[in-house]
């Protein structure tokens, strides 16, 4: 029985897109716990596109990543004294204000115990110290879960909404629902985490070799159809591009029909994992311990991967950039999100080749041999 009876209770996780995605196991945990329970979620504009359909949430509420007073305002209407308890998944000073004005009871991640932090550590009712190293982002939200008596679910559950299956058909130039395929993510948010034009090339003349299509998903920003026009430069000209096309509902559905999926460390490289398809990651920079891609079906209180190294867990092949210095946790080589990382521009096409045949029982002609 859970610790804490609630009737309303609201999720903070105002962070970038990925986070989101990374607390629906806690979302799922809640739901199955309080299953009359309204549950809502606070999360940046811009970001919910990522719980579209979620059934464990009953509203999405949005704020901007930098509000004005007004739009503070708006919020504090909408949420002060309106929950029983707040789950604050976030060390910030706005999200542990947000639960103070929202529940009488918080429970919340926060900050090692400092002269700063103190204050957030006597605001929650009950709270876990953020490991910002060696604990993955789904245990460290999960144990949230732990601090309300529940148990836990480590389900990372994908966004849905309806007519998705026809939308896809109308969009894209094959038979999606006949024809094997692989599905690329070129580009992440930021530069620092990008593997090379060249690799992408490669991979892609490699995989239509085979007679597999390729279909590109990324968003509509300018830099990242930059990036995929040059890229396309290098492929095939049979090449599918559908950045900027697709939701992350269509996204999500497409990847799930597809053989194998290969990106970088970004958002949409979790829900390819979320999905079970063969999915490859290419990490560089990152720890995997913390932000490696949720493998489908793991659900163990230990974090799937270790600091360094190549490493298969479950249908996700995690490929590291090699370097003394791997993972550094900064922001490429240059110390900024718009520099490179030496760790990804020596990655090799066949180390990723290799992984995406390993993963698809050593010979990835068995993908095309079951679609025959």
């Amino acid at each position: 029985m859970a610790i804490y009876p609630a009737e309303h209770i609201l999720v903070i996780a105002t962070r970038q897109i990925g986070d989101v995605l990374l607390t629906t196991p806690l979302l799922r945990t809640l739901r199955k716990a309080y299953p009359t329970a309204k549950i809502d979620m606070l999360v940046f504009q811009g970001k919910a596109g990522i719980i579209e359909g979620n059934p464990d949430i009953n509203k999405v509420i949005t704020i901007a990543e930098r509000p004005g007073w007004c739009e503070h305002w708006h919020l504090f209407k909408k949420i002060t004294r309106r929950y029983d308890v707040a789950v604050i998944t976030l060390t910030g000073d706005k999200p542990a204000l947000y639960g103070f004005l929202a529940a009488p009871k918080r429970i919340a991640v926060v900050p090692p115990l400092s002269w700063k932090s103190k204050w957030k550590h006597w605001l929650a009712t009950a709270s876990t110290v953020l490991d910002d190293v060696n604990t993955h982002t789904v245990i460290q939200n999960l144990r949230l879960a732990d601090l309300l008596g529940i148990p836990r679910c480590y389900q990372v559950v994908l966004p849905e909404n309806t007519g998705v299956s026809a939308r896809l058909s109308a969009k894209l130039p094959f038979n999606w629902l006949q024809t094997p395929y692989v599905v690329l993510h070129l580009m992440p948010m930021w530069r620092y985490k990008c593997w090379t034009l060249r690799g992408w090339g490669a991979l892609a003349h490699y995989l239509h070799a085979l007679g597999l299509e390729v279909v590109l998903t990324g968003s509509q920003a300018p830099a990242e159809q930059l990036y995929i026009q040059q890229a396309m430069q290098m492929m095939p000209r049979a090449v599918v591009n559908m950045a900027g096309r697709l939701n992350f509902a269509e996204v999500a559905a497409l990847i799930r029909r597809s053989q194998a999926y290969v990106g970088p460390d970004t958002a949409v490289t979790h829900l390819a994992a979320a999905t079970g398809v063969p999915t490859v990651a290419i990490f560089g920079p990152t720890n995997p311990v913390k932000w490696g891609p949720w493998p489908a079906h793991y659900a163990r209180d230990a974090n799937p991967y270790r600091r360094v190294g190549t490493q298969f867990i479950g249908n996700v092949a995690l490929v590291q950039g090699e370097g003394d210095c791997v993972p550094c946790h900064l922001e490429g080589c240059e110390r900024h999100r718009y520099s490179r990382s030496e760790c990804l521009d020596k990655l090799t096409v066949e180390q990723v080749q290799y992984a995406l045949e390993y993963l698809c029982n050593q010979n990835i002609y068995l993908m095309i041999a079951n679609h025959r």
